[in-house]
């Protein structure tokens, strides 16, 4: 026997026999879905392979728990699902992200895994199918189908990454842009509207006007993951009639679920809406959409208040972490504020391939979903990419963000916008007429409105107070 033919053993499935690599966990079903669909050449997130071994357990459980399945089989089972959703065995799991609609490949190559593992574990040895022992079909997948253990997968992947990645992610963003606008809360600034001056802000405004942001953000994430959670397919079977599923195993996973994981889990209302339709993922990926419009907004405005240093506006001080320039020397750029809106470009774009993969005629056509992969991959990328964006936000920007108080002084008082606080003294017509001619001879309002003796001196300066005119109603 040549060595090449030692490397590989031989498994059967429905279809006939494959060749199987010698020290492969999976059996035939998962080799020929490897051997089928060569084309991102990269598996599945280890969220959805981790959520799998999750949800094997939880099955494993519930078939226990209402006397469908054997103690001894059961016990082993819920062993070797344990050690897939601690990622133990994240190698096992080959089959590519574009692969059969349904996700079909991947939990059959979970059930192969688990039969094998759990074969081993009664001293049947590391094979998927055995006399006595676990097969992967009739025990690892007892009440289950494809269709719909692979969306209640998608609902456990992405709620734990929501609630361990995201949510904490965008907490501390927001904790530390409080934190900034609450050290700058004295020091005023211009404020601008369309891109043009306008009155005064202060500088903790703007930033806690960031904060909220990232609160709402939180918020968002926060509704994502009670969304997604509050629809499991599972019990739904091939078609969401629960065919050859017992009636409270639908319930029961989900409890498991819920102990096992500390969050709220809970069986569909309606189990052929929960498999044939995609919508609460289209939902749920439209508030990270949200988010990261909110993030763009955040970062865009940050390096545009720190653009400079000497011929940009340069009201804030961005900490300088690279070279900017392979040709300018000592040029330093905003490279993380794009790092973020490169992110949300992606988030933004992922939404899209949510959108089009839950759209009927595409995803959802009948009874089934079947873009579920690729939804999947899309979601977890945009929860993974907003929530590394954002710790890096705090990292590398917002931690040695300053602002140059100075500055803002500067601008302040070259301002013309400064004027509106005298309108309702000297009226609108005339306010516009100052304005026009303060900007024509180079002078502030201050002093213009001082040469004409248009008001006492002391009336002047209270008027132009520029913090108070944060402060309208102090």
């Amino acid at each position: 026997m040549s060595q090449s033919e030692t490397d590989y053993r031989v498994e059967r499935d429905t279809m006939g026999e494959m060749r199987v690599p010698a020290d492969a966990l999976y059996g035939a079903s998962t080799a020929r879905a490897v051997e089928n669909f060569p084309i991102a050449n990269r598996p599945l997130p280890p969220a959805v392979i981790h959520a799998f071994g999750h949800l094997k357990a939880a099955c494993a459980q519930a078939n226990l728990d209402l006397g469908k399945l054997d103690a001894k089989l059961a016990k082993v089972i819920i062993e070797a699902s344990d050690e897939v959703a601690a990622g133990k065995h994240d190698a096992q799991f080959p089959v590519d992200v574009y692969q059969t609609g349904s996700g079909t490949s991947t939990n059959m190559n979970a059930n192969e895994v688990i039969a094998s593992l759990a074969n081993h574990k009664l001293g049947l040895g590391a094979t998927t199918k055995a006399d006595g022992g676990v097969h992967p079909n009739d025990h690892v997948n007892m009440g289950q189908s494809s269709n719909d253990t692979f969306p209640t997968a998608m609902c456990i992947a992405a709620g734990q990454t929501l609630k361990s990645d995201l949510v904490p992610a965008l907490g501390r963003l927001a904790s530390a842009l409080g934190e900034k606008a609450e050290a700058w809360d004295t020091i005023v600034k211009i404020g601008r509207t369309h891109l043009m001056d306008a009155t005064p802000i202060r500088v903790g405004q703007v930033l806690a006007g960031f904060a909220s942001q990232a609160e709402y953000a939180a918020t968002r994430a926060e509704r994502a993951m009670v969304r997604i959670g509050e629809n499991m397919p599972i019990g739904g079977t091939a078609v969401g009639t629960g065919i050859n599923a017992h009636p409270d195993f639908a319930a029961k996973v989900c409890e498991v679920l819920s102990r096992n994981l500390s969050q709220e889990f809970s069986e569909g209302l309606n189990h052929v809406e929960a498999q044939a339709a995609k919508d609460s993922f289209v939902e749920a990926h439209g508030e990270l959409k949200t988010v990261a419009v909110s993030l763009s907004k955040i970062a865009n405005d940050i390096r545009l208040l720190g653009s400079g240093p000497r011929c940009g506006i340069g009201e804030l001080i961005l900490p300088a972490i690279q070279p900017g320039s392979s040709i300018m020397p000592g040029k330093v750029n905003p490279v993380i504020c794009e790092s973020v809106m490169q992110v949300c470009c992606r988030v933004i774009g992922n939404d899209a391939t949510v959108t089009m993969a839950g759209m009927g005629g595409i995803g959802s056509i009948f009874e089934l979903n079947v873009a579920m992969p690729v939804m999947i991959d899309a979601f977890l990328e945009s929860v993974t990419l907003l929530a590394n964006v954002c710790n890096v936000f705090v990292d590398k920007l917002l931690t040695g963000l300053e602002v140059d108080e100075k500055r803002c002084g500067e601008l302040l008082d070259a301002s013309l916008m400064t004027i509106t606080a005298l309108a309702p003294e000297i009226g609108y017509e005339k306010c516009a007429q100052l304005a026009k001619q303060a900007h024509k001879e180079n002078k502030t309002i201050k002093q213009l409105v001082g040469e004409l003796n248009l008001m006492p001196a002391e009336r002047l300066e209270e008027l132009m107070n520029y913090d108070s005119m944060t402060r309208p109603d102090a």
